[in-house]
């Protein structure tokens, strides 16, 4: 199934199919969110273990490996990398919003310096690769990627990372107030279920992004 047909929602599910998608390798950034050392810590209880182990084999098998070609890809082609990751930087955590104070799965203190708020190795920033240092779920919220993107020129972002239901649609639905053209790539995204990830993306498709494969955003790019 190709891309303008896939992950329709009922609001779009009768829709027509979208325009082609022609990308410039200089007004187009890559942003690779919140891939980082905390979140392929295996859980020390079991039943946890066994609970999350759909989401580390996806992260594994497909989202890091997928992720590191796309940014090689995008590094060949002159299409700016960018990188977002939960860091605070404060080491008690004072300057966290206030969604990752709460109890329960979102309560995150990871202090700039340490390594567990590190970006994974396999997709790590290189050279001079802009990192943007975030205590909120959106990327361009708190940050100054807005302002980033808009002095560089860029016009459209490929979105990859984690998580689809939390992080990478607030930070999409960010850059679409902001009339940024927005490409998710599927298979460079998880959410902790398969249920919950493509939920999300049936959700955020055809009105904050497009959503599509690895192999067909690679496909968009136009000839300069």
């Amino acid at each position: 199934m190709s891309w303008k047909t896939a992950y329709r929602s009922f609001y779009y599910e009768t829709a027509e199919e979208p325009e082609d998608i022609h990308l410039s390798a200089e007004k187009t950034a890559l942003l690779v969110i919140d891939i980082q050392n905390t979140y392929l810590e295996r859980p020390d209880d079991p039943v946890e273990a066994a609970r999350w182990a759909p989401f580390f084999e996806r992260m594994d098998s497909i989202v890091i490996p997928n992720t590191a070609r796309l940014q090689s890809w995008a590094r060949e082609r002159g299409i700016e990398v960018i990188h977002a990751r939960i860091a605070c930087l404060k080491t008690d955590g004072r300057d966290r919003s206030l969604s990752q104070k709460k109890p329960g799965f979102n309560y995150l203190l990871l202090p700039k310096d340490r390594e567990d708020s590190q970006i994974v190795d396999a997709v790590a920033p290189i050279g001079d690769e802009i990192t943007v240092t975030k205590t909120t779920d959106s990327a361009l919220t708190g940050t100054n990627l807005r302002m980033v993107l808009h002095n560089m020129g860029i016009t459209d972002v490929i979105v990859a990372g984690i998580f689809t239901d939390q992080c990478i649609s607030s930070s999409v639905r960010s850059l679409a107030d902001e009339s940024f053209g927005v490409v998710v790539v599927e298979d460079c995204c998880a959410a902790a279920t398969e249920a919950l990830h493509r939920h999300e993306l049936e959700v955020i498709n055809m009105i904050y992004c497009h959503v599509v494969s690895s192999a067909e955003v690679m496909g968009f790019l136009s000839a300069d």
